[in-house]
């Protein structure tokens, strides 16, 4: 292995290993809801405006970010990021009053939607049109993160009977990377394209908004498994909150699977076919919970389906949009505003209806984004077919 292809595994790893590290900064609050508002003093409603603003700063960092990074170096940016991630987690645990913590959720949403696209974007500069599997190992990472992020909370919360551990483990880790990547050179974006399919400005602009739209449903349906599965299973009296924060795991060990699975998929068939395949699985399993609400074992099986096949749409739908066209900073910005509306509307309107609607509310939400991201990826595949060696 010569020095350039030494140089870009250890960039790669160590984005893989920011990754990780962003899947553990976003699985560790949907089980430590229930535990925030106590700390808080405030309501399961009260607290869940948190999810509002955490989405909001994520968008406004997803947009800094994607200029920041067409314009300057990209691993400073990330190592910034990285470290306002960890001061952020740090603090999280011992906030006592809803307004602090609103304001340090608004501020580790911008730092982590800045990091997002930077290492979806750097990763794109750095492999081009070979970035399918590699796209998918990146978000292979955040899985695992997302899976190992509900175990510390269970952990922090039987061993020291509050969520200090689970936070302050997870923003160690953010250190390493940041430190890392320091010492590394920016890849920058690539002068050639991948000979777009739509290469018009109109069709362009026309192709991202749709992109970003599928994005919104799908961190939208996401959000709120990962925020409130676990409030809606204590809260309908199904599990209690260790177990609870156990279950939320079953989603993110099925979604890890999924995107280890889905790195040989991603070098067999094509982007739209992964995606007709997870969408179909997708909604079969939210089906379930969908048809039996009162039931651990369909709870169990409906976040084990929907984990594994939910694991690759992120991923594999921009690289269905890269291969489409070519993609900077500021266009892969747009993607990640899409999610963070979906992950800042979807779980605050939860949080708005549970008093009212009840537990019920997190099935029907997710029904109606599963549902959502079927009949708009009709609408893109049409549109936008492309070849047939895409």
């Amino acid at each position: 292995m010569n020095n350039g292809n030494k140089q870009r595994t250890l960039k790669t790893f160590l984005y893989y290993i920011s990754y990780a590290g962003l899947g553990l900064s976003i699985g560790v609050f949907g089980p430590s809801l229930l535990r925030l508002a106590n700390n808080t003093g405030t309501t399961i409603a009260q607290v869940s405006t948190m999810f509002f603003f955490h989405s909001l700063g994520y968008m406004f960092g997803s947009v800094i970010g994607g200029r920041g990074y067409d314009r300057f170096a990209g691993h400073p940016i990330m190592s910034v990021m990285l470290v306002c991630m960890a001061i952020t987690l740090a603090v999280t645990p011992l906030i006592s009053v809803l307004w602090l913590l609103i304001l340090v959720m608004l501020l580790l949403g911008v730092a982590q939607g800045a990091l997002d696209v930077g290492g979806n974007a750097l990763l794109l500069w750095t492999y081009g049109s070979k970035v399918g599997p590699y796209m998918n190992g990146l978000h292979l990472f955040f899985g695992i993160g997302a899976f190992i992020a509900p175990v510390l909370v269970a952990q922090s919360i039987r061993t020291l009977d509050n969520l200090n551990l689970a936070f302050w483990g997870i923003a160690a880790l953010m250190l390493v990377p940041a430190v890392g990547l320091l010492f590394m050179r920016s890849p920058s974006q690539a002068a050639e394209t991948n000979d777009p399919v739509n290469s018009g400005g109109r069709s362009n602009v026309l192709l991202l908004i749709m992109v970003a739209a599928f994005l919104m449903f799908y961190i939208g349906m996401e959000h709120a498994i990962t925020g409130w599965i676990s409030t809606y299973a204590t809260t309908s009296n199904l599990l209690n909150e260790i177990s609870a924060a156990y279950t939320t795991s079953l989603f993110w060990g099925a979604f890890t699977l999924g995107r280890v699975l889905s790195i040989p998929i991603a070098m067999k068939l094509r982007p739209s076919q992964v995606l007709t395949i997870d969408l179909l699985g997708c909604f079969a399993g939210v089906l379930v919970l969908l048809l039996w609400p009162g039931s651990v074992t369909a709870l169990q099986i409906s976040l084990a389906v929907t984990g594994f096949f939910a694991a690759a749409l992120f991923p594999t739908i921009i690289t269905f949009a890269e291969n489409r066209m070519p993609l900077s900073g500021k266009q892969t910005s747009m993607f990640f505003v899409g999610a963070s509306i979906g992950g800042m509307f979807f779980p605050w309107l939860i949080g708005q209806c549970y008093a009212g609607v009840g537990p019920r509310m997190v099935p029907i939400t997710i029904a109606a984004s599963a549902s959502s991201l079927i009949l708009l990826f009709i609408v893109l595949i049409k549109k936008y077919p492309g070849k047939a060696s895409e």
